[in-house]
């Protein structure tokens, strides 16, 4: 089978899977209850990532997991957040997109077996983000870094530093 033919035999099935939902919960109301739509709807969010992903190894394409993890990862903060009532956390939590963009590279790379070069590219941006994330974090007071943050600039300074020297000598 094509990969085409793959990818358009697995959205068929999903969409009457979706559909066939939509129609038992209006068939049978109780169900929509004890879904709480109103508490869970950023899974729905989640399960497009998770679409993605499979959509990516069904049709053999790897690189589909960096998307993935990007619309997986803003469902599962938007969860967390609507979960919490923490909507001001969006302030400093958009800093960990990058992250979801390393985590995208890093599976993709295992996926093509491509790890050690993935790593490269992916630990930059897992870095990046964390550090950011921690920075934005204290600078709004809500990680508990407080006036030390300007140490994590410096931290990242040097990590850019030592890599370039190393990366210079190899």
């Amino acid at each position: 089978m094509s990969r085409e033919n793959r990818s358009r035999l697995f959205a068929g099935v999903l969409l009457i899977l979706i559909g066939g939902w939509f129609l038992l919960v209006q068939l049978v109301p109780e169900l929509g209850d004890w879904m709480q739509i109103s508490l869970t709807w950023p899974l729905i969010i989640v399960g497009v990532g998770v679409f993605l992903l499979f959509l990516g190894l069904l049709t053999n394409e790897p690189g589909m997991a960096i998307p993935a993890c990007i619309v997986g990862g803003i469902g599962g903060m938007l969860y967390w957040q609507n979960s919490t009532g923490n909507w001001e956390s969006w302030a400093y939590a958009w800093t960990l997109i990058p992250g979801f963009v390393g985590v995208g590279i890093l599976l993709a790379g295992l996926l093509e077996g491509k790890f050690r070069s993935a790593w490269n590219a992916a630990s930059v941006l897992l870095l990046i983000s964390v550090f950011t994330f921690l920075i934005f974090g204290s600078l709004l007071g809500m990680v508990p870094f407080g006036d030390y943050w300007p140490v994590l600039v410096i931290l990242l300074g040097l990590w850019m530093l030592v890599k370039t020297l190393f990366r210079s000598k190899s």
